[in-house]
């Protein structure tokens, strides 16, 4: 008797724990696809279907015009190039740069590095918004502490350029870069000890350590840094928008495509029909996550695999 009420509860706690995690994944869900779901209904809509009370999400009139609308003020094509290319060779730097970083900081213990991780950790606690102005003006007026204007005698104004991006990734201070050394960190003294000892007693140097020992074991965390840094490259508008005010990148079209999109219908006046420039930017949205969407089903099983080995957790 008492044995048949244990199961009892047993069975019990198993049906809550499964109805608990179904309600989690079903909430989830419903806010990750809504808003996809909803943009592409919007997307495929005529602007007639705007208006009518009995549409909500299949349209009446199926039109494709939403789509040629917003690629051909966002030039499109080549707005997609430009972005792949920054977002690849600062995700590429970052990683490798970041990789360096944390592999210092788990293994070659010196004065003061406990002092720097924690600088490190206080670039992800604090908001990128503090330091915006003297990063901006750092960078309208370039000097690379001084030997800028001692040999051409001027600033460099480094705005409206990649270099921004490129000089940020090649010194491990990027976008998220502090989370980034912080999985490294803490993948690379989850390594045993014992491997780098073999490795220093064969006669290989830190260098030779790092590159052919360590590394091949990272591919886990390098997979994950990847990821995230292509990802968060791609969607990030804050700097990209503050670096770039003119660039063919995705963040800086979608800033603009509802001024051109009403220059474009209305001349310029405000007189145009605010919900149709809301459908196309909507459209314009869609075809900037659309690429991120697909790359996911190739890459889904690594990132992952990647997170899981990591320990991110939350």
């Amino acid at each position: 008797m008492r044995n048949s009420r244990l199961l009892s509860v047993e069975s019990w706690k198993r049906w809550v724990w499964s109805l608990i995690r179904l309600v989690l994944i079903a909430g989830l869900s419903f806010l990750i696809l809504y808003p996809i779901l909803q943009k592409i209904s919007t997307a495929i809509k005529d602007k007639e279907d705007l208006y009518s009370p009995i549409v909500v999400w299949v349209p009446l009139h199926f039109t494709w015009d939403n789509f040629k609308q917003a690629i051909a003020i966002m030039d499109y094509w080549d707005t997609l190039v430009n972005t792949f290319a920054l977002s690849i060779s600062t995700t590429i730097l970052t990683a490798i740069t970041c990789a360096l970083a944390g592999y210092g900081f788990a293994r070659l213990k010196f004065k003061g590095s406990n002092l720097l991780f924690a600088g490190v950790i206080l670039t992800i606690l604090v908001p990128p918004s503090t330091i915006l102005i003297p990063l901006y003006l750092n960078l309208k007026d370039f000097t690379l502490m001084g030997l800028i204007p001692l040999l051409t005698g001027k600033s460099v104004n480094l705005l409206n350029t990649y270099w921004p991006f490129i000089l940020t990734a090649l010194t491990a201070s990027s976008l998220k870069a502090g989370l980034y050394i912080f999985i490294f960190r803490q993948f690379f003294r989850g390594i045993p000890k014992e491997v780098e000892e073999a490795a220093y007693i064969d006669g290989a140097g830190v260098g030779t350590t790092f590159s052919r020992i360590m590394l091949p074991n990272a591919i886990p965390a390098i997979i994950t840094v990847l990821l995230f840094s292509f990802v968060w490259q791609w969607n990030d508008s804050f700097f990209t928008t503050t670096y770039l005010t003119s660039g063919k990148v995705m963040s800086v079209q979608l800033a603009a495509l509802p001024h051109n999109l009403n220059s474009l219908v209305s001349g310029g006046s405000s007189q145009s029909d605010p919900f149709y420039l809301s459908m196309v930017q909507d459209t314009g949205i869609l075809l900037a996550i659309l690429p991120l969407i697909v790359s996911y089903f190739f890459v889904q099983r690594y990132f992952v695999e990647g997170i899981e080995r990591t320990g991110i957790v939350g």
